[in-house]
């Protein structure tokens, strides 16, 4: 990429620039600048028609400087002299109100990698020829089924560009691309409607994601969930023993516990995790992961939205907790090593601590055996929408898939299961842990204090010990 790419319009120049930023953040703990450009491509189908398309712009610039715990920061949708130097104003007041702790932190190493395709992905394809593969889909999924009733499609791509400036020898770039599909599917069947998701997606190029085996893989997926639900009954409430299948259940440990694990709330001893380093949080032979350094993965980076490069970071090891994720703001307060967690939504926003790909390692149990083992019980395979208190670790989820286990074997489809519970309780409730660790299929996004960011998840098969299940049966 060409240092100069977000200076070539401009009445200021990169070496202008490194040298300002450096200037405005003089007495500050750290700081930086973030530029930003993003396109953005999002086609919506729904019964055989374009429900929607939009093709987006948008570039910008945040600087930044820190001083103890207070945070200065300005941004703007247009990078010239005029609005840098407005925004190392700001800066300079913000200075006022903090008391440096003479922590400097900004002199980072990159590590050199090339996690993803480094092209614009939106190109590889043309309108016309993604509106042709998801109209293939939509007449394939019709004429899979005869109960289909309605098939919703969305294709979404994106390209962003983004540069890093904290002084004159700290200047570092990186292009990060997204693909998407998602398809539902909702069948109508004895008076009954219901509907099956399921999406696939990665950092890579377009023509490796859109094409029609991989969209029909997808389609067969939601239909298949569709299909299931129409036959479900009534979810029993009570106290079960659940076994959460592989991959995309994985995003209850990130809600119900990851947020625990970042730093911040730590820092501020709002979350459970606080004050709990090297003590048991999990039942042995639970190990929790979060890495940047997936290639293509959904939640990967080269760097992070500060610079710093990404990392495998172990959080719980065999039960024990060993590591916040940090940002660069939280780790000098706590005088830890940032971890490469510090991300942003866009340059309009400050970075703060967050999750890339958290997961799950693989333990020893055959799957199988861990059900077998299970007298009466659910089987979670699927999860949509849920609600978590961070401080607690109080969580609800909603299941979009669920089943009966009885007498070690999975029997009926369950509608209406919620799983209601307390993030770092069910750590030490877990009694076997499968050897199927799966990642979800790229579609994974978490949101945090008003910022979106693309994350994945991922587990393997886990039985827990007795959780509060809600249902629509008493």
């Amino acid at each position: 990429m060409d240092r100069n790419f977000f200076f070539q319009n401009s009445n200021i120049d990169i070496d202008q620039a490194s040298n300002l930023v450096e200037q405005s953040l003089n007495g500050f703990d750290d700081g930086e600048v973030y530029l930003q450009y993003s396109e953005s491509e999002n086609i919506s189908f729904v019964d055989k028609v374009i429900k929607s398309s939009s093709f987006d712009i948008s570039q910008g610039f945040g600087m930044r400087g820190v001083i103890g715990e207070i945070t200065g920061f300005a941004h703007s949708n247009v990078i010239d002299l005029a609005n840098f130097n407005q925004a190392a104003t700001v800066l300079k007041s913000a200075k006022k109100f903090g008391t440096s702790g003479n922590h400097d932190v900004s002199k980072s190493t990159i590590v050199q990698r090339s996690l993803y395709s480094q092209h614009n992905p939106i190109a590889d394809l043309s309108f016309n020829k993604k509106i042709d593969l998801i109209s293939a889909i939509d007449h394939y999924i019709r004429e899979k089924n005869s109960f289909v009733k309605q098939v919703s499609a969305s294709i979404s791509t994106s390209y962003k560009v983004i540069q890093i400036i904290r002084n004159k020898d700290f200047i570092v770039s990186d292009i990060r691309p997204m693909v998407q599909f998602r398809v539902m599917v909702i069948v109508e069947k004895g008076g009954r409607s219901e509907s099956g998701f399921y999406g696939i997606g990665n950092r890579g190029a377009a023509l490796d994601l859109y094409n029609f085996d991989n969209f029909k893989t997808a389609a067969d997926e939601a239909l298949r969930e569709a299909l299931v639900n129409v036959e479900a009954v009534d979810c029993l409430a009570g106290e079960r023993t659940v076994v959460l299948g592989p991959g995309y259940p994985g995003i209850l440990l990130h809600e119900a516990v990851g947020h625990g694990l970042e730093g911040d709330a730590n820092r501020k001893k709002t979350s459970a995790f606080a004050d709990m380093m090297g003590k048991r949080v999990a039942a042995k032979g639970v190990t929790v992961i979060d890495d940047g350094t997936m290639e293509a993965r959904r939640g990967s980076l080269n760097f992070d939205d500060e610079g710093t490069s990404t990392a495998r970071n172990i959080l719980i090891e065999d039960g024990i907790l060993v590591n916040y994720m940090q940002d660069r703001l939280n780790a000098r307060l706590m005088n830890k090593k940032p971890t490469g967690n510090g991300r942003r939504q866009s340059y309009s926003c400050v970075p703060i601590p967050r999750m890339t790909n958290t997961f799950m390692l693989a333990g020893n149990d055959n799957p199988a055996d861990i059900i077998a083992d299970v007298k009466e019980g659910i089987y979670a395979k699927s999860f949509g929408s849920g609600q978590v208190d961070p401080t607690s670790g109080k969580f609800v989820f909603n299941t979009t898939e669920c089943y009966l286990i009885e007498n070690g074997k999975i029997t009926s489809p369950l509608k209406g299961a919620t799983l209601i519970g307390n993030g770092p309780d069910i750590l030490t409730k877990i009694t076997a842990i499968g050897n199927d660790l799966e990642l979800d299929s790229g579609i994974g996004t978490c949101g945090k204090e008003g910022q979106s960011v693309p994350v994945g998840v991922g587990q393997p098969t886990v039985r827990i010990d007795k959780i509060t299940i809600g249902g629509t049966k008493y």
